[in-house]
């Protein structure tokens, strides 16, 4: 069994107790000293990075002296909203703000695993299936609003009505299987870096994990890179009035 963090036993000492009987209510056996798991506890902890970080930036705003802060987050939401003007198109701007904090809260939780002996909250598979359940609610719910229950469902039959009976149900199956391949691309990539690295630590604790560490890093941001790509062009496709 792997050892608890620090953070996940301060988790488990102020809010097990009654996390647990949730837990217990939708059938999860567990006691309050095992609420949280690591993943979900660092996940918290990116969380809450991540808040402090944007109230740090709000209150500081200037337009005279801008702070390394205000800097850092600018060039993150010119970089993004470019992206997204490119691929989303028409009305980009209404998205941005859940784009951003995709990519960001993924390449966070994948850089934690760059940490000797610390796994990604990434490489367990319930946290890229989390963020990719989301994406998918989040796009069709966008794709619904945008083009009306009736206009939304049309563009699942195709342009040729005399076939919607066959890419009717090969549209379900494609959206569907979004989910499966957003989670296993996260999920595969992350754990399989986080072995790598691990194993090379194991055999050679000296200078040659460091090249590791490097890949680790390229791979996070990369991987981070790829899912907010894949909500952007899933959320151009949805709201797209032209299927």
């Amino acid at each position: 069994m792997q050892d608890t963090f620090a953070i996940t036993r301060l988790l488990d000492t102020l809010f097990g107790g009654p996390v647990s009987s949730l837990q217990h209510a939708v059938g999860l056996q567990t006691t309050p000293e095992t609420a949280f798991t690591n993943s979900f506890a660092l996940e918290m902890l990116v969380t809450l990075g991540l808040i402090l970080f944007f109230v740090l930036v709000r209150v500081s705003l200037s337009v005279e002296s801008p702070n390394a802060a205000q800097q850092v987050a600018e060039m993150v939401h010119e970089g993004i909203g470019s992206q997204s003007e490119q691929i989303i198109g028409h009305e980009y701007e209404r998205f941005q703000s859940f784009v951003v904090c995709i990519f960001l809260f993924v390449l966070l939780n994948n850089l934690i695993g760059a940490i000797p002996g610390i796994p990604a909250p990434t490489s367990h598979p319930v946290v890229p299936l989390g963020l990719a359940v989301l994406t998918f609610l989040y796009y069709n719910f966008h794709g619904i609003r945008a083009q009306g229950p009736i206009g939304y469902i049309k563009h699942f039959a195709g342009p040729v009505w005399w076939m919607a009976w066959l890419i009717f149900p090969i549209e379900i199956i494609s959206h569907l299987a979004r989910v499966l391949s957003l989670t296993i691309r996260l999920y595969a990539n992350m754990f399989a870096s986080d072995l790598v690295t691990l194993v090379f630590f194991s055999l050679i604790p000296v200078a040659v994990p460091a090249i590791f560490i490097g890949l680790h890093v390229a791979v996070s941001v990369i991987q981070a890179f790829v899912f907010m790509l894949l909500t952007m062009i899933y959320l151009s496709l949805a709201t797209a009035h032209d299927h």
